[in-house]
């Protein structure tokens, strides 16, 4: 009779399995850990281990048996008694014991006990499917360097850091910050969350929606512009309050050749200025009144860029 898949059932809801006669299988709790040698993150789980003094029966491995085969208690006693003087017969003949899923027992020198276990198997249910996860450490520099050659080919458009708080549309006080993380692995349990959560605490009431509500990152697939630059000078006219903004670049390269496009298409384009995170911002036009500027902005949606958005200060 083999014995060693009721051990293991039992080993997943209970921290002490007892072979009559012969020992208990005991199961001990261990936290996750990290292996810096590496890099690896190990979850939660049960280590297994074996106590030869434990032998006295306790009913529970004899009444699951029963149970499952629908066998009686008495006589599945004597046979699971039986198994246990057999494995002792075979380790006192030099002969390892192998339990699958559970782990390897042998006699030593002094003829005890010795179990090594296996460690294939998580016996904590609460870590179900968790794996052993490997992170690779991030190279900075490099990542830097490929998030510059990236911005290139794919300017970002970032939502406005403060919006005016108007009657006719509540929705003009919000705006939102987005930080494009690119990543080729994790290191850890971190998430943006975190991040937004600082960032929050800094700010009014108004400006706790503005980090809440709106997170967009808008991308271009063409190429970089390929159009002769302009200089870059804030529009010297008088400026409305309400910009239809095309998009927002870390390099102002990339900025002067988005205004060019645009002069181009027809749009009286400018240059806005950088924002607190360092972004050239391109705005198709400016408005005093909101309500030209949301007419407007819903037309440069439907006919050039559904990304294009609203920055309103005052």
């Amino acid at each position: 009779m083999r014995i060693e898949s009721y051990i293991q059932e039992l080993l997943y809801e209970y921290n002490c399995v007892v072979v009559p006669g012969f020992g208990a299988f005991l199961a001990h709790g261990k936290s996750a850990e990290i292996d810096v040698n590496s890099n690896t993150l190990i979850p939660p789980g049960k280590t297994i281990s074996f106590n030869a003094q434990l032998s006295k029966n306790d009913g529970l491995l004899i009444s699951h048996i029963a149970k499952e085969k629908k066998l009686g208690y008495e006589s599945l006693l004597n046979e699971v008694e039986q198994v246990g003087e057999d494995w002792m017969e075979r380790m006192k003949e030099g002969e390892h014991i192998e339990l699958f899923g559970i782990g390897k027992l042998w006699l030593n020198g002094e003829k005890r006990i010795q179990f090594q276990p296996e460690n294939k198997i998580n016996y904590l249910t609460s870590s179900f499917g968790l794996a052993t996860f490997a992170a690779t450490p991030i190279q900075r520099e490099v990542l830097k360097e490929e998030v510059e050659q990236l911005e290139e080919k794919i300017p970002f458009i970032i939502t406005p850091e403060k919006r005016e708080e108007t009657s006719f549309r509540p929705w003009l006080k919000y705006a939102a910050v987005i930080l494009l993380a690119v990543s080729f692995g994790f290191t850890g349990y971190k998430t943006y969350g975190d991040f937004q959560k600082k960032q929050v605490t800094a700010q009014q009431d108004a400006q706790v929606q503005v980090s809440r509500l709106i997170q967009e990152a808008t991308f271009f697939d063409s190429s970089p512009l390929e159009l002769p630059a302009l200089s870059l000078e804030v529009k010297k006219k008088s400026l409305g309050s309400h910009h239809v903004i095309a998009g927002a670049f870390r390099i102002q390269q990339n900025a002067e050749k988005k205004i060019a496009q645009l002069k181009r298409k027809g749009f009286n384009a400018f240059y806005l200025g950088e924002n607190r995170f360092g972004l050239h911002q391109v705005a198709y036009d400016s408005f005093e009144d909101p309500k030209e500027a949301l007419v407007f902005l819903k037309k440069v949606k439907r006919t050039d860029s559904p990304d294009a958005w609203l920055l309103s200060e005052k």
